[in-house]
């Protein structure tokens, strides 16, 4: 196990709020080096730390852990619930034109792409019911590249990616959905999980937590 690298944003008796770096698994895959995970690390200095939600290896940002299981369970019915908002930035190819609202929505159901996977596509009869709520923040056609703002109100695996996929835009640096032209763009995927809603656990407060993108 690598030293323990991690930047708490919160911790108390009940959660544990970290800032997960691109390119760092959520926790632990099969094989002996893949064992290296922000989980694992965080168990080193909070030994009673459990999984709650995870972000891909290649996303970065605010990811929240239970601190026992009483935590745990209760963390674990608000998203399922979908009581938490996250929101995320990324960048994605081309000029995505805004929607005619101010958010705009992507419901396409996702399904495992079982011969090629961990890929998903879009399937109509076999997918997963999946939405994403999305706006764009601003335009750069010097690179022909758009940030957007997006808040997926179903937690599939890989989903703002595919369904970003899906709209003609692939996120910059996806090295699973994009072509080789996007991926190279940049040296990591260019998605951020910049904030997180939820009510504690214990206390029932209202709390918010974010983490400013570095792209």
């Amino acid at each position: 196990m690598r030293p323990v690298e991690l930047t708490v944003l919160y911790a108390d008796d009940a959660m544990l709020v970290l800032d997960k770096p691109a390119g760092l698994l959520s926790v632990p895959g099969r094989g002996e080096d893949k064992q290296d995970c922000l989980s694992a690390r965080a168990r080193q200095l909070y030994p009673d730390v459990l999984i709650v939600h995870r972000l891909d290896m290649a996303t970065s940002g605010v990811m929240v852990l239970a601190r026992g299981a009483a935590a745990q369970r209760t963390l674990n019915h608000a998203f399922a619930s979908r009581s938490v908002t996250k929101r995320y930035i990324a960048i994605v190819d081309g000029q995505l034109a805004p929607p005619p609202e101010d958010w705009g929505i992507i419901d396409l159901p996702i399904i495992v792409d079982w011969p090629n996977r961990p890929r998903r596509v879009i399937d109509h009869q076999l997918g997963k019911p999946s939405m994403t709520r999305w706006r764009v923040l601003s335009h750069n056609r010097r690179l022909d590249t758009t940030r957007i703002e997006l808040e997926p109100m179903t937690g599939r695996s890989h989903q703002l990616r595919v369904h970003l996929l899906a709209l003609g835009h692939p996120i910059v640096g996806d090295a699973l959905y994009a072509s080789q032209r996007v991926q190279a763009m940049a040296d990591r995927l260019l998605l951020h999980a910049c904030s997180l809603e939820l009510s504690h656990p214990v206390t029932s407060q209202a709390m918010r937590f974010v983490s400013a993108e570095n792209f």
